[in-house]
């Protein structure tokens, strides 16, 4: 046998352990990925002793089961996938801890369910009730819960989160109750005559006091600013370890000055550009020239496809990174309706780009603002980012490659990447344009901000209003749109670390893309290998590109460099 048929072989052989290797963590992750699903649709009472007291086994479960894995024995791949799974456990049971904590304060105000929950746990397996008994059991309840709301009435909440989430555990329990009831209204004669009316009558009692309880804390804890946004700061501790679980070993305020650093280059960067226009140091009034560069109502998606199709040609003519044709042949254009602008007035974007543009039923100062805030220069940064080679361009590839890591996503790799993009076309001169370079760093400013104020408010250091007036005084921001954005960052399902991700995940990407550099790969190589790799902490990745030391408990160390030219 020739030397290199030997050599095939040999390269066979060491694929096949590594994809077996690989296929067992993937198999391990796909199965933890199964059993929360499956749990979290089993016990829908979130806010409930039950629930936490099993989810807290199924992460104890979970961790000894990774502790039984043979670390030494898997591939870098199986390591990389052994990290991220451990880490994902540790970050759940983090969480689940926290608002355990939070419970235990307030679950006596549940304490008229205790008779109710059995029926609660026996109708996922139909266990016929005893609904004489039920009946009555309503009956009591709606009693106690009239007396509950008197004797809490003396004492009130230490603050409004407190009293928020007193009032989640009965929205929680209601929504439980209301799914057994449905399951045997109707259907079970007996259950129907019996309890229907008692049902009623303590679903109407529920109701009543969960929003009694919302409303009972201290007069000193105070929930809206005059803002009308009413978010939850979590303090300095839990961004601390928030920021460790998403492998940013930086602290909150290191964080806001590499911001404050960025958002000064960014606003010299605007002037420079003001000048070129002619307003000289007066960036706003620059600003407010490019606002008005927004196109006729109606052509805003032949604008988007002229942006798309520039942005395109641009990075294929430099031959940046792989783009399939058919990830170029399947995105596709959705209008954002008035009620979504509310709170994004801002174009949206991922397998589609989400258009958000006036439509006839807006107020006609709504229909301006939209078409200022979304103009083609502030947009020409924007389509790239959402569609090809940002958002659009990752939900192609991870569906492709790796998609059993889709539990590792962290908006420091979704936004990181999107925003990296930005980064580097500004530095091979994609914006050609003074209007083009204000669209770009409007955002760039707009992100850095977005770090400023989520972490301050999240320290107790900024007010909702404070935020707004930021957005509007420091980065240009119409007043409506800036109200919008600071209500989408702290109202929403987004977690505290999501804005600060974009330009952080940007730098990690940024500073890892010029690490592979340095080691010979080209553009193209690390580009197109980040989209094969899947979902993970940029951190991680760089341990997988760099083969690094891992072991089974890896934490946070990477120093990444925050510089961007």
């Amino acid at each position: 046998m020739d030397l290199k048929r030997i050599g095939i072989i040999a390269v066979a052989l060491v694929g096949s352990y590594t994809f077996a290797q690989n296929s067992k963590m993937a198999d391990i992750v796909t199965e933890f990925e199964a059993d929360n699903w499956a749990l979290n649709r089993t016990y829908i009472v979130q806010e409930s002793e039950e629930y936490y007291q099993r989810f807290s086994t199924f992460y104890n479960d979970w961790n000894k089961k990774l502790s039984a894995v043979d670390f030494n024995a898997l591939s870098q791949q199986g390591k990389v996938d052994y990290v991220l799974l451990k880490n994902l456990v540790n970050k759940g049971e983090y969480f689940l801890n926290q608002e355990y904590d939070a419970f235990k304060e307030v679950s006596e105000v549940s304490s008229f369910a205790k008779d109710i929950f059995p029926f609660i746990k026996n109708r996922r397996r139909g266990k016929k009730p005893e609904s004489k008994e039920l009946a009555q059991i309503f009956q009591d309840a709606s009693q106690s819960v009239d007396s509950e709301m008197e004797s809490w009435k003396a004492k009130p909440f230490k603050d409004w989160q407190t009293a928020d989430k007193a009032s989640q555990l009965i929205v929680s329990f209601q929504k439980g109750l209301e799914e057994a009831y449905n399951f045997y209204y109707g259907y079970d004669p007996d259950f129907t005559w019996w309890v229907e009316k008692p049902y009623i009558k303590l679903n109407e009692k529920l109701t009543a006091y969960a929003e009694f309880l919302k409303e009972n804390y201290s007069e000193g804890s105070v929930k809206d600013d005059g803002s009308g946004i009413i978010g939850k700061p979590i303090g300095e501790e839990a961004l601390k370890e928030s920021l460790a679980l998403e492998f940013i070993p930086y602290t909150p305020d290191e964080l806001i000055k590499t911001a404050e650093a960025q958002f000064e280059w960014c606003k010299n960067e605007m002037i420079k550009a003001s000048r070129e226009l002619g307003y000289g140091d007066d960036w706003k009034k620059a600003l407010e020239h490019v606002k008005n560069t927004y196109v006729p109502a109606g052509e805003q998606p032949q604008a988007i496809m002229d942006l798309y199709s520039h942005s395109v040609d641009f990075i294929e003519e430099r031959d940046l990174i792989t783009l399939p044709e058919l990830a170029k042949e399947t995105w596709g254009m959705k209008m954002m309706s008035p009620e979504r602008q509310k709170v994004s007035p801002f174009f949206l974007g991922g397998r589609d780009i989400i258009i958000s543009y006036p439509t006839m039923e807006m107020d006609h100062d709504d229909k301006l603002m939209s078409m200022r805030g979304n103009n083609p220069n502030f947009s020409f940064p924007t389509v790239q980012h959402e569609l090809l080679p940002g958002h659009n361009l990752q939900y192609f590839m991870t569906s492709r490659n790796k998609s059993y890591r889709r539990p590792f996503s962290t908006p420091f790799w979704t936004e990181g990447w999107a925003l990296y993009w930005e980064i580097i076309l500004w530095n091979k001169d994609f914006p050609q344009t003074p209007e083009q370079k204000l669209g770009m760093l409007f955002w760039r400013i707009h992100r850095c901000a977005r770090i400023i104020f989520s972490l301050k408010f999240h320290l107790g250091e900024m007010t909702p209003q404070e935020c707004i007036d930021l957005l509007v005084d420091e980065v240009g921001h119409e007043y409506a749109n800036a109200e919008a954005e600071v209500r989408r960052s702290f109202t929403t399902n987004y977690p505290p670390l999501y804005q600060l991700a974009y330009m952080m995940g940007g730098l990690q990407f940024y500073a890892l893309r010029n690490e592979m550099l340095d080691k010979g790969w080209t553009e193209k190589q690390f580009h197109d290998q980040v989209m094969k790799e899947g979902r993970m902490p940029v951190e991680v990745l760089r341990a997988l590109l760099q083969d690094l030391p891992l072991n089974k408990n890896y934490k946070t160390k990477w120093k990444f460099s925050t510089a961007f030219k």
